[in-house]
């Protein structure tokens, strides 16, 4: 029994320098891959080189740590407490990031073990999807704020009303004893379907007066850092 436990957290043969090469080229291979398809699928507003080269390097790094454990249990466990220490505070700013987080990850530890076909057709396959359907966009929602007094309450909730054919939704409604304030919320094609009409929503409630101000504000899904 204690021979058969000794097998278990002995240390596995060391690998050959042409092996670990070989892990380490193949990680940056496919980390090149990531590379590519989070440049040409990225459609937020600010491009992030330096996270781009993170998952690189985070590849890279993750088939270096599979390389170093190898079938050791002690060792790995040894690595899991010592990255349990490590808090990762960046903010995500699109949620497809932490498919590349992940991406990045897994393709290390396939590269790491010695995986090389499983992690290059995973590779292929998540490459492929996130071309084809990497670029979708989110839809943004248009976020109308009007203040204005209360005595203009009816006549405001009625051209908006009237304006956007019942399609603009109220999301909140703010009073004080002597202003009130709405926050409308439309979808991008019906504001602009009204912003061909003769008169814009602005215009139209401007002229209704005791209006404080109308702002218009576009409202996506994506997390500012």
């Amino acid at each position: 029994m204690r021979d058969f436990l000794y097998q278990i957290i002995e240390q596995s043969p060391n690998l050959s320098f042409n092996d670990i090469l070989i892990n380490i080229l193949m990680a940056t291979a496919l980390a090149i891959a990531i590379y590519i398809s989070y440049w040409y699928t990225h459609v937020g507003t600010a491009y992030s080189r330096k996270f781009n080269v993170s998952l690189i390097t985070l590849t890279i790094l993750t088939a270096t740590v599979m390389t170093v454990i190898g079938n050791n249990i002690a060792l790995s466990l040894g690595m899991v407490g010592a990255l349990s220490i490590v808090r990762f505070r960046t903010a995500i700013k699109d949620s497809r990031d932490t498919t590349y987080i992940f991406w990045a990850i897994i393709v290390g530890i396939a590269c790491g073990a010695g995986d090389y076909l499983v992690a290059t057709i995973g590779s292929v396959v998540v490459f492929v999807v996130l071309l084809l359907l990497g670029r979708v966009k989110n839809n943004q929602r248009m976020l109308l704020i009007v203040k204005a007094s209360r005595e203009s309450e009816i006549q405001i909730e009625g051209a908006v009303f009237k304006q956007f054919n019942k399609k603009a939704v109220l999301r909140v409604k703010n009073t004080t004893e002597k202003s009130i304030e709405w926050i409308y919320e439309l979808s991008q094609k019906d504001y602009k379907a009204e912003n061909k009409k003769d008169q814009t929503i602005t215009e139209l409630l401007y002229k209704l007066g005791g209006i404080d101000y109308v702002n218009i504000v576009a409202q996506s899904d994506e997390i500012s850092g």
